[in-house]
């Protein structure tokens, strides 16, 4: 067993986490299973990106342990059956976060209601009293079980083995439990009782009782810039913080975009400064950039702009660092047409970029040609993060961000942003490059567009390769399920190019795409079977 108590910024983004594993008996090696399995976590879930959420950190290690333990047993004759149980618990904010495999199990004491957590993974044996289904290490693939909720002050956690739950009655539990002390006398009682009931397998237990819980934080803001006031609005020749404003880039509903000069040692540095308009400082527009802000800090990638810390800010703002180039929109207005090999180009960057974002937890949500400029050395840069959104965040929204020509068929109907949404854009806008045009046509701000079949790119554009329309065809499918699953299944689709062709995706069958107008049709039938029979049987 173990568990990480940290402070400060780690303990805010990532939690108290807390694990009981339990080597699988009668195999070699179960020990340092267990053993592996929990230095692993604590060790690693601490490393994961910020941006995660808790499920996708604690899967991602998990995995990767799981990995480890599985072709070390298949390498080595004397590591054969090396495997484990895990039960891990997070407390962050007001929630807690459960993955859980195996049959150590977690037990919640709340009000008096002592319940359960998990599921035992066990088959039923006439001889053995737990053979597990599933554990860390059994299989190259292993299922977790997740399930989060609610914090409360006065909440009893119970982490334990097999060896405790299996000797000491729910009911006695549940009343050692609920006992007075602290919570290593508690733990303590429990292991005594296991004793006193001569058990004779491993028993070890987690005793977590939670005092007082925090308030749920939305926004990972920096702190300090809470208290920042909004500059005014500037023009070219303005000063602000020693930073002289040459241009004025973009004004939005509530931001604004300025090109900067910031006076270096070695000169001056050109750089984008990021606000809000003092008209629009709202308490949701100040979380916002701060948000954004909070965000691209943690996206370090060639490919998007790089934050800059500037130790003389006074208000509230962020800087990025300046690209010299051109958005791809730009181009498409001025007239330049994008041959087909140069939007394959252009689409393994974005996707690269794309994938990048995924791994780290985050979803752009606003993908287009207005978000990607090509810089004076032909490098994608994907900009404006202004609607992206973490792993760390819930993602229901009542209208969904983005624009619509870009959005994908089923956030018109309630569905979140997901991966498979990002992925859709980056369809549509090699779409509009090479043809521009959309596959479902144009779609109005507070439209409720249907999508049937999408247009063939090649019907704009006779000379773009069949391999690259079934391509597109693919990336701008209506139902998500026939579209690609990953940005690395779509980017390994562009590179491999004519080597190796998709498919051509098949038209979606009548009875899917017209359900109600087949079962009319079917009625009707019916109806005029019905009464043919009538008037056959009703002749003299």
């Amino acid at each position: 067993m173990g568990a990480t108590l940290p402070a400060g910024n780690m303990l805010a983004h990532k939690g108290n986490l807390f694990a009981v594993a339990d080597g699988v008996g009668g195999h070699a090696k179960g020990r340092e299973a267990a053993e592996f399995a929990v230095r692993s976590l604590l060790a690693d879930y601490y490393s994961t990106p910020e941006t995660l959420g808790v499920a996708k950190s604690l899967e991602k290690v998990l995995n990767a342990t799981n990995r480890w333990l599985f072709s070390q047993a298949r390498r080595t004759p004397e590591y054969a059956g090396m495997a484990t149980t895990l039960t891990a618990l997070v407390l962050r904010d007001d929630r807690f976060h459960l993955a859980h495999v195996g049959d150590s199990r977690a037990y919640l004491l709340r009000d008096n209601d002592f319940t359960q957590l998990t599921e035992d993974h066990t088959w039923p044996h006439p001889e053995l009293s737990n053979v597990l289904s599933r554990a860390m290490g059994l299989d190259e693939h292993v299922k977790l079980d997740y399930l989060e909720g609610e914090i409360k002050a006065g909440d009893r956690f119970l982490l334990a083995t097999d060896g405790v739950w299996n000797s000491v009655p729910d009911s006695r539990l549940k009343q050692l439990l609920a006992g007075h002390g602290d919570p290593q006398e508690l733990a303590q009682a429990l292991l005594d009782q296991a004793g006193n009931l001569k058990c004779t397998d491993n028993c070890t237990c987690t005793v977590i009782v939670v005092r007082e819980v925090p308030a749920h934080r939305r926004h990972p803001v920096l702190d300090p810039s809470l208290h920042l006031s909004i500059p005014p609005r500037l023009k070219p020749g303005d000063a602000i913080d020693g930073l002289v404003v040459q241009s004025v880039l973009h004004v939005s509903r509530a931001t604004a975009l300025y090109r900067v000069l910031r006076n270096t040692a070695d000169g001056g540095e050109q750089l984008v400064l990021k606000t809000i308009k003092p008209e629009a400082s709202d308490e949701e527009s100040v979380a916002a950039l701060l948000h954004e802000e909070w965000l691209a800090r943690r996206v370090v990638k060639r490919g998007f702009p790089k934050v800059h810390t500037h130790p003389e800010r006074s208000f509230l703002y962020y800087l990025m660092s300046w690209h010299e180039g051109e958005t791809l929109s730009a181009r498409l207005r001025r007239g330049h047409q994008f041959h087909p090999e140069e939007v394959a180009r252009i689409g393994i960057s974005l996707l690269k970029c794309t994938g990048y974002l995924h791994r780290l937890g985050i979803l752009h949500r606003d993908v287009k040609p207005d978000n990607l400029l090509l810089d004076t050395e032909g490098q994608l840069v994907v900009l404006d993060l202004g609607v992206a959104a973490s792993e760390r965040e819930h993602l229901a929204e009542i209208n969904n961000p983005g624009t619509p020509s870009y959005m994908a068929p089923e956030l018109f109907y309630g569905s979140p942003c997901n991966e498979a949404s990002d992925l859709y854009a980056c369809g549509v806008t090699l779409y509009e490059l090479l043809t521009r045009k959309f596959p479902y046509g144009e779609i109005e701000p507070f439209q409720r567009p249907r999508f049937k079949e999408p247009v063939p790119p090649s019907r704009y554009r006779p000379d773009i390769p069949s391999w690259l329309d079934n391509l597109l065809l693919k990336a701008c499918a209506v139902n998500p399920a026939e579209r690609f699953e990953t940005a690395d299944e779509f980017l390994l689709a562009l590179e491999r190019g004519a080597t190796r062709p998709l498919a051509r995706p098949r038209r979606a069958p009548f009875a899917r795409k017209h359900p109600r107008l087949l079962l009319k049709g079917l009625l009707g039938l019916s109806l005029l079977g019905n009464l043919a029979a009538l008037y056959y049987l009703n002749r003299p």
